[in-house]
């Protein structure tokens, strides 16, 4: 990502493809509606003609009524379908348990090995990136259908990383879930998007996807 980008970032997940998808499809109809008001109101005021007939003409009322509710239609469906499809878990293969803490984030791995990390922030060093870096990792395989568990042992916090399209709240006294399939290798960063206190900045998070079996060498 960069200062200046004005798009979405790339995705990395099937979850963050059809958000892109859905977005350019909004973005369209968006455009679309804007560019013809646009002209209708520029013919408006450069146009002098009054028809009488016009002021009262039932079936423009009725089509200017029925075209907005289709729009609508047009941009609710895919919107319900994405939203179904995230709060859908198919058979996952790893479950990961992430409970946010003042302020850093902790990641249990009980499956099959029982392991435990703790990620802090890392100070700012020449090559490292700013406010991102952490020194444990969270590390999961790509291709692998993955339940991620969040909760939280104090105050409110947000997993989020934006080009895996995840982001679920932590709430202490209660577990979420959310699914999660990374399609490629490499390292995806975020930060708690949760105003949860002086410091919720400080609260990076750092995924790094690996294969299969590397993460079950690092795991045993």
């Amino acid at each position: 990502m960069k200062w200046i980008k004005f798009y979405l970032p790339d995705a990395y997940s099937p979850t963050m493809e059809q958000l892109v998808y859905f977005h350019d499809h909004t973005m369209s109809i968006i455009t679309s509606i804007t560019i013809l008001i646009c002209i209708l109101l520029n013919s408006l005021l450069w146009n002098k003609l009054i028809d009488l007939n016009m002021n009262e003409h039932q079936m423009i009322e009725t089509w200017w009524t029925i075209l907005p509710t289709i729009v609508l239609f047009l941009i609710a469906i895919p919107s319900l379908k994405i939203l179904y499809s995230m709060e859908e878990l198919i058979n996952p293969t790893i479950s990961i348990k992430s409970m946010g803490h003042q302020w850093y984030w902790s990641y249990e791995y009980s499956d099959k090995f029982c392991k435990e990390l703790e990620s802090y922030m890392k100070y700012n060093k020449k090559n490292d990136f700013r406010l991102l870096e952490v020194d444990n990792k969270m590390k999961a395989p790509f291709l692998t259908q993955i339940r991620m568990i969040f909760s939280s042992s104090d105050v409110l916090h947000s997993w989020t990383i934006p080009c895996l399209g995840i982001k679920m709240d932590a709430v202490p006294g209660r577990i979420n879930q959310s699914s999660l399939m990374i399609k490629k290798p490499g390292i995806f960063m975020g930060q708690c998007s949760e105003i949860c206190g002086a410091n919720h900045s400080f609260m990076p998070i750092m995924l790094e996807s690996i294969k299969l079996n590397k993460f079950i060498k690092w795991i045993s």
